[in-house]
């Protein structure tokens, strides 16, 4: 089947079309400065392709979300939701060919990167008889793909510029097809890049992202200044599913509008001016303001130096510091932070921070432990469990490798149950320790866990739930799930 979609008008008059065929078969690249209506260019491709074949969008700024409400897609706001979770989703839309939007408005670079691969990474490893033809969006493409350093950990910039590599050169025969944005070529790593066989070049100003936009379009580098003077909206097209030789294109309009907008004049207010500055000063007299500090006067060098000339000399006696057992330490620093309300809002990294300082003030100069064995010990610790790793709860933690490190802490709280015989925690005990007040986020959890076979859960007659470890032999008493 050929549907060629309408993206407005050649400068000559004749309607610009996109194979979309053709473009499933040979990605596409966009690109064009802030303000050149790129995001506008593929709000009207996913318009006037929707319903002829799955979309799928991952949205930095949440632009795209406005797409759920006429034409149907599913619009995920990717802060409510974990790792796990996000991979699990996106098998999901591969397996039920559903469009939808991954909005990442709200995360920081480092969890946009990171939630993006995930999802990526969740695309591209679904079965393959789920491998059903989708249009994969990527807007910002240079924030997943970044051409140098970014300014987030390199493992996080690894495992998104691998995704979206694998986007753009290999999934094609998974039937996804990338298309990427980016306001900077320059700035997106150029193996991504390359794979792309179609490309929508609009204004850009810099002289190296106007020379390698030039490269791509087959044109000399005298002719890159016209790319400069392309007015909002317009693009030079190329590639087999636009046009064999490269083409003005003006993209017609679209139907939706994102939540964010371009800024507008506004007319200012017509209040007289006296009346706004004694608005504006309205009150401010009845303000106390703190009486200023009188500060000493300075007194000369010469005196200074002969008054410290005076003082007598004492010797500093460094006493030689005892030996501190770091167990109780850690234990002790681990139980208040596990106990504090405030620290399910923050991030790992911040937690190690707060656990290195407490150490400090209870004797222990430096913790012992790195990131990822603070981790481990923090996860233990939201189960109730702060001594013992390496010995008694050492088969626990062996079972729980499977898992991923923030459902760590639920899963050694359903070991501890069963290793003290006692009832299976509920969802809510569940989700406290996963960090979220979602009781299906708990169901899930279990569900994860259950379908790699880390755990199995079983539900009497009677509605009361236990689960067993297979791998420890361990079970809990049953309970009210």
């Amino acid at each position: 089947m050929t549907l060629k979609v309408d993206m407005g008008f050649e400068s000559t008059g004749a309607p610009a079309l996109i194979d979309l065929e053709e473009l499933l078969a040979t990605r596409l690249l966009v690109q064009g400065n802030s303000g050149s209506g790129k995001s506008h260019l593929l709000r009207r491709l996913l318009e006037r392709s929707a319903g002829q074949v799955q979309q799928i969008i991952i949205d930095p700024e949440g632009d795209f979300v406005t797409l759920s409400g006429p034409y149907g897609h599913v619009a995920i706001e990717a802060i409510d939701y974990s790792v796990a979770e996000i991979t699990h989703f996106a098998r999901r839309c591969r397996e039920h060919r559903t469009s939808v939007v991954l909005s990442l408005e709200g995360l920081e670079m480092e969890g946009q990167m990171r939630c993006a691969a995930a999802f990526l990474m969740g695309l591209f490893d679904a079965p393959r008889e789920h491998w059903f033809p989708a249009l994969v969006v990527v807007d910002e493409a240079q924030i997943f793909a970044p051409s140098a350093g970014a300014e987030v950990s390199e493992e996080v910039r690894r495992a998104s510029l691998g995704a979206m590599t694998n986007l753009m050169s290999r999934g094609r025969k998974r039937g996804l097809a990338g298309i990427i944005a980016t306001q900077r070529l320059a700035k997106l790593s150029k193996n991504v890049a390359a794979e792309a066989s179609n490309f929508l070049m609009g204004r850009t100003f810099l002289d190296i992202d106007m020379a390698r936009a030039a490269d791509l379009l087959g044109m000399e580098r005298r002719q890159a200044e016209t790319i400069r003077d392309l007015a909002r909206g317009t693009f030079l097209g190329l590639g087999p599913a636009i046009a064999r030789r490269p083409v003005m294109l003006k993209i017609g309009p679209v139907e939706t509008s994102a939540r964010s907008s371009s800024p507008v004049l506004v007319p200012l207010p017509q209040a007289p001016a006296p009346d706004m500055r004694e608005f504006l000063l309205g009150g401010l007299e009845d303000t106390v303001m703190p009486a200023p500090v009188p500060l000493p006067r300075p007194q000369p060098a010469a005196i200074v130096l002969e008054e410290l000339a005076r003082l007598p000399l004492e010797p500093v006696i460094e006493e030689p510091a005892e030996p501190v057992d770091p167990e109780p330490v850690m234990a002790s620093a681990l139980r208040a932070i596990a106990t504090d309300e405030d620290a399910a809002g923050k991030t790992t990294s911040v937690l190690f921070q707060d656990f290195q300082v407490r150490c400090r003030m209870l004797g222990l100069r430096q913790a012992p432990l790195d990131l990822a064995g603070f981790t481990r010990r923090l996860a233990a610790a939201r189960a109730g469990i702060f001594e013992g790793l390496d010995e008694a709860w050492a088969p626990a933690l062996e079972a729980g490798r499977k898992v991923p490190d923030d459902m760590l802490g639920a899963f050694l709280l359903i070991a501890r149950a069963a290793s003290e015989n006692r009832p299976c925690p509920s969802d809510q005990e569940l989700a406290l320790v996963y960090g979220t007040s979602s009781l299906g986020r708990a169901r899930r959890l279990l569900s994860y866990m259950e379908e790699r076979d880390i755990i199995v859960a079983r539900t009497d007659l009677s509605g009361r739930r236990s689960i067993t470890i297979p791998a420890l032999g361990w079970t809990t008493l049953p309970t009210e799930a």
